[in-house]
């Protein structure tokens, strides 16, 4: 959105890459804890849209819905610009086989998803068959968002005490899957929370940091459905580093962002330093190769 559409337009705020973002993306949760039908999806993305990049259906949320409303939701979120996913419920499926799964992505593709998660916490998988995953999901025409993680069991709010029965997994196992992803055209990979940030008894940082050195972090999204935690991923790379949020902290989130607001260790310490002459070169750029990509695609 430009300052011409923003209220109190004199207030400096970090400048935001403008939609389709490159950092800064930011995906919100949909109906799963809370209802969210598409009445309130379009006020949401009315109001602050331009925060939104992608709209995650959580836990098979979408199975669980209307077909209607279904469709109604993913063309909500269209209509502004906000991809949507299916969350990692293709592991779910996988358990029928195959063939489930082919149609299974046919039917997202017919629907009108854009982005399936290709994930594993509950399941013992080998890596190639999850790359084979994410090839079969680029195949169908659609974008694959792998899901790396550092517990097993992960995914599903399980207890402390259970996941440490379960156990974990060593972060370079899970670099090394990432990689094979990446390798493979994913544009991005998520880093589960659990065991990490959430249900543990104390946050792994390592893990992040040790996934940021070989990943880099345009390359990663952090689940981080957490105010402590998306500010703490903020206060330490930046308000340009890729968070999954519920959507009800959209606004929070975003205003953590913008250096506008944010708890006693944020307040006025989150900045960006972008150069008019950077930026303008930078949108010269992208507007050049969007040119290209046009003329090439006619």
């Amino acid at each position: 959105m430009s300052d011409d559409g923003r209220a109190f337009s004199f207030l400096r705020r970090n400048v935001r890459e403008g939609k389709p973002r490159h950092r800064g993306l930011t995906e919100i949760r949909g109906p799963y804890y809370s209802v969210l039908g598409p009445r309130y999806l379009h006020d949401l993305l009315e109001t602050v849209g331009h925060a939104v990049d992608i709209f995650k259906f959580s836990g098979g949320s979408f199975a669980a819905i209307s077909k209607g409303s279904l469709r109604e939701l993913i063309d909500v979120c269209h209509e502004h610009d906000v991809l949507v996913s299916t969350g990692g419920f293709l592991e779910r499926v996988l358990l029928q086989g195959s063939d489930a799964v082919d149609d299974y992505l046919g039917e997202c593709r017919q629907l009108g998803f854009d982005i399936v998660e290709v994930s594993s916490g509950f399941l013992s998988i080998p890596t190639e068959d999850l790359a084979r995953l994410t090839e079969r999901v680029k195949q169908h025409g659609l974008e694959p968002k792998p899901e790396i993680n550092v517990q097993y069991g992960a995914g599903g709010s399980s207890p402390v005490e259970a996941l440490e029965a379960q156990g974990g997994r060593d972060v370079s196992a899970a670099i090394a899957e990432a990689r094979r992803h990446l390798a493979l055209g994913a544009r991005l990979v998520m880093l589960e929370s659990e065991g990490v940030t959430e249900n543990v008894r104390s946050w792994r940082t390592d893990v992040v940091a040790a996934v940021v050195s070989a990943l880099g972090l345009a390359n990663v999204m952090f689940e981080a459905a957490d105010p402590a935690v998306f500010g703490w991923y903020v206060k330490t790379f930046g308000p340009e580093v890729n968070l999954f949020v519920d959507h009800s902290q959209i606004v929070q989130l975003e205003c953590l962002r913008e250096g506008l607001w944010g708890t006693s260790d944020l307040w006025g310490r989150v900045v960006t330093y972008k150069p008019a002459r950077a930026v303008a070169a930078r949108e010269d750029d992208a507007s050049g190769r969007s040119s290209d990509e046009g003329r090439s695609a006619h």
